[in-house]
């Protein structure tokens, strides 16, 4: 809101500090002129403000967009490019590294066990599937597709059946291809029997 004196934003109330942009590569071209105004004076102005503030602020920026790509079609702006680039760090899309895939469901299992204080596992069939899977949401969606099989969990293993269908058909002809509704019929049947 653009109160009399202004509001705090995030540069300032990063100063001395780190401010994370994720998905830079989205952000439109007249924010970017903002930003590049921001990083170069060192200073910015609140909104509804009248004064320069000065900022040191240090910015760590992601994308998975082609940014070099992008500033040939005129949605990245040249300028703030090789100002944000300064110590690039090329993350490998998880397809890439496949030897951290297991590792990371579990993980992201750990993580859904203690926050619902639960035991579930999973089965070393569906680990050979996740191992196998291209995962184009990357990450973020190796942590939903957990979070999804343990939900549908049965007796406290998550199995193929549990499996989102993006991911049954790579479990070929062993698939339980269980369909969705009576994964979902089982889960609130065992949650009302919980509850009674």
């Amino acid at each position: 809101g653009a109160n009399r004196g202004g509001k705090t934003g995030l540069f300032e109330l990063a100063n001395n500090g780190t401010l994370m942009l994720d998905e830079i590569g989205e952000m439109p071209v007249s924010m970017q002129t903002k930003l590049l105004r921001a990083l170069q004076n060192r200073e910015i102005m609140r909104v509804g403000g009248d004064k320069a503030i000065p900022v040191n602020v240090r910015i760590i920026a992601a994308t998975n967009k082609d940014l070099l790509k992008a500033i040939k079609e005129h949605t990245f702006r040249e300028d703030l490019y090789y100002r944000l680039n300064v110590v690039p760090i090329a993350i490998p899309p998880l397809r890439e590294r496949r030897e951290e895939i297991i590792h990371l469901a579990n993980y992201f299992l750990d993580t859904y066990n203690r926050k619902y204080g639960k035991k579930i596992v999973i089965d070393e069939q569906v680990l050979k599937v996740m191992e196998t899977y291209d995962w184009p949401g990357n990450i973020r969606e190796l942590g939903n597709t957990v979070d999804y099989a343990a939900i549908m969990a049965v007796d406290g293993e998550i199995t193929g059946a549990c499996l989102p269908p993006t991911l049954t058909s790579n479990l070929g002809s062993k698939a339980a291809a269980v369909p969705l509704a009576r994964r979902v019929a089982e889960f609130e049947r065992r949650e009302i029997l919980k509850e009674l």
